[in-house]
């Protein structure tokens, strides 16, 4: 097992493996990069909507299928974020997408094996550059490049979980590895690839406290994360978005879930590797249905990870007390990510929307009782130690 053969980097982790701002469109697509890069001043100016009627029809459909990859990704970064804006960018909620926008974001999402809304592929993973090339992919030297209204909040709550993953490429480069070696029966090796992870649980954990440092909980809640919202379990929208113009679709709403960092593939990946699983729940449901909105070559990284890693059985079989316990430090470390994420849940959400009538406190982006459930899943990967 291979990070290569995924797509994936020690370097980069999940992120793309090249920068948005270094990639090319073709010239039809050159009035839909404009309307993206004016999103912030059209939401500014309340006519997200006016706007983006305006726009030509790119026929796409034959080019998505064809063109380069990384191309096609940064197509949909564009795209999403128009579809995003167009629906959440302006008072009053539309109960249909247009032709103009839904048949070029179907045509992307069509090839990259998503659906047709802003993932968090599109917001955080190949929505990145550095500022300097020569330098580190670090929260000093990153920038988000396509925004919604824009703002220091906006672009920090994305850096940082940029950096998140840019950290990751050395825990995913660990776990490859750690197949390989308990395979092998190698317990030297296997103990080796722990201590490395668990160093870089530090550095991925110290990335992830920053959040705070300039992502008012205030304003994440009222100017952020309201233009990330999907249409499922969304009252606004009722049974979901009609796409005009899609034939498969036969006019019915389609329901798809809004990007989220449940997306990230990491703590997934961990599970995986470690062999922690979950009780059934809400929340792993919901998650289990998150695993269709990742890019496909993660999807099937986190799947082989499931089906070929044997590591809790050789820690177990092994009987060594130093390979023990450095098992169960990543299993800690990861459990800490959690109960990290459970306090941002809390303060960014959770307090955010008990302060405003009509909201539920404790209903996620994703229509779950979080609270309650990301406690249990933090409890059930602490419990599975060795």
């Amino acid at each position: 097992m291979q990070l290569s053969d995924y797509g994936l980097s020690r370097e980069r982790g999940f992120l793309s493996h090249f920068e948005i701002d270094e990639i090319a469109l073709p010239d039809l697509l050159n009035p839909w990069v404009e309307a993206a890069q004016m999103l912030p001043d059209m939401f500014a100016a309340g006519a997200v909507r006016r706007h983006l009627d305006r726009l030509p029809d790119p026929q796409i459909a034959e080019w998505a299928a064809n063109a380069p990859e990384e191309q096609v990704r940064v197509a949909m970064v564009r795209l999403s974020f128009l579809v995003q804006g167009y629906v959440w960018g302006e008072e009053g909620t539309p109960t249909a997408l247009p032709a103009n926008i839904s048949r070029p974001v179907v045509a992307l999402a069509d090839r990259l094996g998503q659906s047709p809304l802003l993932p968090y592929s599109g917001y955080v993973l190949d929505n990145w550059a550095r500022l300097d090339k020569t330098g580190a992919i670090a929260l000093d030297n990153i920038r988000m490049v396509q925004h919604f209204a824009g703002g220091i909040d906006e672009s920090w709550f994305v850096m940082v979980h940029v950096a998140i993953e840019a950290e990751a490429g050395i825990i995913l480069d660990a776990a490859a590895g750690l197949v390989r070696a308990a395979h092998d029966g190698d317990a030297g090796e296997c103990e080796r690839l722990l201590a490395e992870m668990d160093l870089a649980w530090e550095k991925i954990y110290a990335a992830f406290k920053r959040m705070v440092d300039r992502c008012d909980p205030y304003i994440y809640f009222n100017r952020v994360r309201p233009y990330i919202h999907g249409w499922a379990n969304n009252p606004a929208l009722g049974g979901g978005l009609i796409y005009e113009g899609i034939d498969r679709y036969a006019g019915r709403p389609q329901a798809f879930r809004g990007q989220t960092g449940s997306q990230s593939s990491i703590v997934p990946s961990m599970d995986a590797l470690f062999g922690v699983r979950h009780g059934d729940d809400p929340l792993r449901h919901f998650l289990d249905e998150l695993h269709a909105y990742r890019p496909m070559s993660h999807r099937r990284f986190i799947e082989d990870l499931g089906t070929q890693s044997t590591l809790r059985a050789f820690v177990g079989k092994a009987g060594s007390p130093a390979l023990r316990e450095a098992f169960n430090a990543n299993i800690e470390q990861v459990a800490r990510f959690r109960t990290r994420h459970l306090e941002y849940a809390a303060s960014y959400i959770n307090k955010q929307a008990a302060a405003q009538p009509g909201n539920d406190p404790d209903v996620g982006t994703g229509g779950t009782p979080f609270m309650k459930y990301l406690k249990k899943h933090r409890d059930e990967n602490r419990a599975q130690i060795v």
